[in-house]
């Protein structure tokens, strides 16, 4: 009688997060003993930051469930409104579906509803990327480690990451580093190649170009288009000198819809080198990095986004980090740290394109979050993993070698 496959529910609430996620769920939907339960929520589907499911189903995966949450409040409530209307719509379906493990990424409030859902369900549940620091303003850190505490297994993407779990009392056998899971679609060339992004983007006639996203910081929305303005001074200026910038849709985070009112009024004014767009899509954004291993290519990643530290020494492209969101992630080389001040940004980004040593620089960079197959090391475990509720749902929490 052949073994019945085990279920993996996998939560995704946004672009960026589901670009990580998409080699994992290609990789337990090719594994034997595994099968895929995708429930989405958020941007997703959210048309006003992109209604990006149409980039899951493009990808061949189908979405199982979804989860609106309540995001009709613009002021503090918001994202406590959200997290509870995403905690009951998940506990809904997690109840109908039964899934034998939930697997969630990172550190987003879309996420901790899922969490929470899950783990008060006594459903095993899988996080990655724990451990990181981010220290930025944003309540990424406060969320990403009470996602910790309420997890039962644990991926990380760096040494530093699982030390910290590590610290935190978590039981070694519940951790595994295991790299950055989107380097493994790097890794097979899995992106855009330039003629496609010629078709898709108009970049022929240009070469240099500008990747931009800004997100809000969540303990600073408040300032998020004040911020917001001192990049797009530097934008501006530098398409001036015929350089391609591609403006990218914020996350759907408080501040999010004001940062996108003032992009849609940049573009009115804007000149014919720059283009915004509500989402490019993990294919199209990892095309545009890679153009940056090109020597007939100048590349720089600019704004806040985590991908602009994460994903970029992947392929050698330079970066400009702007203000505190990223402030203490691990990095490479490749970035460059600047305040919220136009010329400062403008100055970097010149750095970046022209500076032929720096460049040198960015592209021998370390790849701090390169193991290599993140995704068989997590489905291997997943698969193999004992459920029996004694071992996966009662944690110990060790300190300095005793059990506690």
């Amino acid at each position: 009688m052949k073994a019945k496959k085990r279920l993996i529910a996998i939560f995704s609430g946004n672009r960026a997060e589901y670009g990580l996620l998409s080699p994992i769920i290609k990789a337990i939907k090719e594994h034997e003993k595994l099968d895929y339960l995708l429930i989405i929520s958020g941007a997703h589907l959210d048309e006003n930051f992109g209604q990006t499911r149409e980039e899951i189903r493009k990808d061949g995966f189908e979405i199982h469930a979804e989860v609106d949450l309540d995001t009709s409040s613009q002021d503090s409530t918001f994202t406590p409104r959200a997290i509870s209307s995403g905690i009951f719509g998940m506990s809904k379906i997690l109840n109908e579906k039964k899934p034998d493990i939930l697997l969630v990424y990172a550190d987003r409030f879309e996420g901790f509803a899922a969490v929470i859902a899950g783990t008060q369900m006594n459903i095993p549940t899988a996080h990655i990327e724990g451990g990181d620091l981010t220290e930025g303003g944003a309540l990424d850190d406060s969320v990403r480690h009470a996602m910790t505490k309420l997890s039962h297994l644990h991926f990380t993407t760096n040494e530093q990451a699982t030390n910290r779990l590590l610290a935190m009392g978590e039981e070694p056998w519940r951790v595994a580093t295991v790299g950055l899971p989107a380097l493994d679609l790097i890794k097979e060339n899995d992106f855009a190649n330039e003629k496609e992004l010629s078709d898709k983007l108009r970049i022929g006639n240009h070469k240099s170009l500008i990747l931009f996203t800004q997100h809000s910081v969540t303990t600073e929305d408040d300032q998020a288009i004040k911020q917001l303005n001192q990049s797009l001074n530097a934008l501006k200026r530098i398409s001036e000198d015929n350089v391609r910038v591609i403006i990218t849709y914020p996350n759907n985070d408080a501040g999010g819809s004001s940062i996108v009112r003032e992009l849609e009024g940049f573009k009115e004014t804007a000149n014919e080198h720059v283009s915004i767009h509500k989402s490019l899509g993990r294919y199209i954004y990892q095309g545009v990095l890679a153009l940056a291993r090109s020597k007939s290519w100048k590349i720089a990643c600019v704004g806040n986004s985590s991908s602009g530290i994460k994903e970029t020494p992947a392929f050698g492209c330079p970066t400009v980090n702007i203000g505190t969101r990223q402030k203490s992630r691990l990095r490479g080389d490749n970035v460059i740290d600047v305040d919220y001040d136009h010329e400062e940004i403008y100055n970097a980004i010149r750095r970046c394109l022209y500076d032929d040593n720096f460049r040198e620089i960015c592209k021998n960079t370390a790849n701090p979050y390169s193991k290599g197959y993140a995704s068989k090391h997590i489905t291997e475990m997943l698969s193999s993993v004992n459920l029996d509720p004694k071992v996966i749902l009662c944690k110990k929490m060790l300190l300095k070698g005793w059990m506690v």
